[in-house]
């Protein structure tokens, strides 16, 4: 047997950024999630005045180290793959974008650093690192469901709403203008409320045929959520037995999601 060609640099550097099947890249993710967490916490911290007033220097400095540290790793992640252009324009690569624009922006604009709470967001990729790849499967799962379910929930929204405006407008006539029921939009306002077990306590009904009218409402309200719920969960179940995904990343794109048996990706075509 012919031995091996070794990995080139940027092989190896790829294997250590993208993947998480080895030590080095287990390590990677894991100083990469500590990093996002101290950037977050940064960010919030400086929002609160009294920290900002005593360490509002410091919290400055290490927003900037967070920022170039951040921008080191997406350069690296753009070298290490062969089609940069398709990871700068997926997911991850605009979350990663995101996580590192905000700061500069700040040098032009104040207030922007408030946008540095987007990288809460590539905390997903903790998921990579215990293997756990298949709650990243699930969010696409949940994207597909809900494309698929799309036209059923509209339908459904759309007699929620006429619902509401019918029930809105007969409370607004049966509690007489009075007890917060002023008007007919304020009057669907509390429907809605009501119909979605909210209940604020803002506005209530006095009479009793309001209180038995609100009764109904409330009922109503329990046996609806089960409808979304129940569209959205058989979508789920559906695309969740059409479809078997790996954690492996296209050394070419960087993009994730394959199929457990695809030798090539299904984003850029290159051999996995």
């Amino acid at each position: 047997m012919e031995p091996k060609p070794s990995k080139t640099w940027r092989e190896r550097l790829q294997e250590i950024i993208f993947e998480s099947n080895t030590a080095a890249g287990k390590a990677f993710d894991v100083a990469l999630l500590f990093a996002i967490l101290g950037s977050i916490l940064v960010v919030m911290l400086d929002s609160v005045t009294h920290y900002h007033r005593l360490y509002g220097v410091l919290f400055f400095r290490l927003e900037w180290a967070f920022t170039l540290l951040f921008t080191l790793e997406y350069l690296l992640r753009l070298i290490s793959i062969r089609r940069p252009i398709r990871y700068i324009v997926s997911p991850l690569g605009l979350i990663d974008l995101l996580a590192i624009v905000p700061s500069y922006l700040s040098i032009f604009y104040v207030g922007a650093q408030s946008l540095l709470v987007l990288r809460a967001l590539r905390l997903l990729r903790v998921f990579r690192i215990f293997k756990l790849t298949h709650f990243l499967t699930e969010i696409e799962f949940l994207s597909v469901a809900i494309r698929a379910s799309l036209k059923k929930i509209s339908i459904f929204m759309l007699t929620v709403l006429m619902l509401v405006t019918i029930l809105g407008s007969v409370m607004y006539l049966v509690e007489d203008r009075q007890n917060g029921f002023s008007s007919i939009p304020e009057s669907i306002y509390w429907a809605i409320v009501t119909i979605t077990t909210v209940g604020y306590g803002d506005i209530s009904p006095v009479t009793p045929l309001g209180k038995f009218i609100s009764s109904i409402v409330m009922l109503i309200g329990y046996g609806i959520i089960a409808v979304p719920t129940g569209i959205i969960t058989n979508e789920i179940a559906a695309a969740a037995r059409n479809k078997n995904h790996s954690s492996e990343s296209c050394p070419s794109c960087g993009r994730e999601g394959h199929d457990a048996d695809a030798v090539f990706c299904k984003f850029c075509g290159h051999h996995l």
